[in-house]
């Protein structure tokens, strides 16, 4: 598996405590000489800090930076202050991500898309994925590795073939790996989806549920719960595979709470589901992503609940 994931976490975090000491305290030259030498550090420390600068809106050109007639006496500037003062700065897509995931995955992914919005990437191996609405990856290539970690979401990927570099597809607790050929993979919370259309793909995973390796061929599917340990396995069409491409989400078996969670990749603003009770109930059926919202009444109705739109920015999933 890559290591790179744990240190890169550090370098946002180091770099997020940098961008809020210098909006603190815009006019301090120790501050200012700590975040050059930061940036100076490696071409990794640069390039984490270009994307919390991006996302913040600064400049990152700090030396370059004119100083601020006035200085707020007061300001007390915490992490939630940084990603509120962040989101007022960036696009409608983007947004949803700082008050959901947060700054962390905004930082992280060099791909994302917005509520509703599909996306086609052509990645620089030859490989294309599809990535859903609410979606995040992060491509990590070299010459003899290939390495995709879906933040967020699903994913559909052509794989092209490169003898001796398997694709690996990290997600959540899950690492798909393929030589070649087509599948299809979701994380939603604690939930993860794969499925084959083409090919073949090997799963594995620390967590000890996964004792052995799992080799999905075309047509099979796993689903893993990691808060419950659950494994579901299954066969179904090939169409039937990544079938969200069509608008279409079919479930079976699955939490309420992951169903609601891919579901609301199709509703403008935030699902919260007011009691667990509900989010822990198993549901199976198929969903139409054209009327997304009528999709969440039916996907709770097993679980007695009901939805309630309260904004535009704001769903309530509670019991009837």
């Amino acid at each position: 598996m890559n290591d790179a994931a744990p240190d890169e976490e550090r370098l946002l975090d180091e770099a997020i405590d940098l961008m809020i000491s210098h909006q603190s305290d815009p006019d301090n030259a120790g501050i200012i000489d700590r975040i050059v030498a930061w940036r100076s550090m490696s071409d990794a420390h640069e390039r984490i800090w270009n994307r919390v600068a991006k996302i913040h809106g600064a400049s990152g050109r700090i030396l370059s930076e004119k100083k601020r007639i006035e200085r707020r006496d007061a300001l007390q500037t915490s992490r939630r202050n940084f990603m509120i003062g962040a989101a007022a700065t960036v696009g409608t897509g983007a947004t949803a991500y700082l008050f959901g995931p947060g700054l962390l995955l905004e930082a992280r992914a060099d791909y994302l898309t917005g509520k509703g919005e599909f996306r086609r990437i052509e990645l620089a191996d030859g490989s294309v994925a599809i990535l859903g609405p609410q979606s995040a990856l992060a491509v990590d290539f070299g010459e003899q590795q290939r390495t995709i970690r879906l933040l967020a979401g699903m994913t559909f990927l052509w794989v092209a073939p490169l003898p001796g570099a398997p694709l690996f597809v990290m997600a959540g607790p899950l690492r798909a790996a393929s030589s070649s050929g087509a599948f299809d993979i979701s994380s939603d919370g604690d939930y993860v989806t794969v499925g084959v259309d083409d090919g073949r793909v090997d799963l594995s995973s620390q967590r000890r549920q996964f004792s052995d390796d799992e080799e999905l061929r075309q047509g099979d599917w796993l689903s893993f719960d990691a808060s419950s340990g659950a494994i579901g396995r299954g066969r179904r069409e090939r169409d039937m595979i990544g079938s969200w491409r069509d608008n279409l989400i079919i479930a079976e078996n699955e939490p309420v709470s992951a169903l609601a969670l891919r579901i609301g990749r199709w509703i403008p603003g935030r699902i919260v589901i007011a009691d667990p009770f509900i989010g822990s109930r198993y549901v199976s059926g198929v969903f139409d992503l054209d009327r997304p919202f009528s999709a969440l009444e039916a996907a709770v109705h097993p679980a007695n609940a009901k939805v309630r739109r309260i904004s535009s920015l704001l769903t309530i999933v509670s019991p009837v």
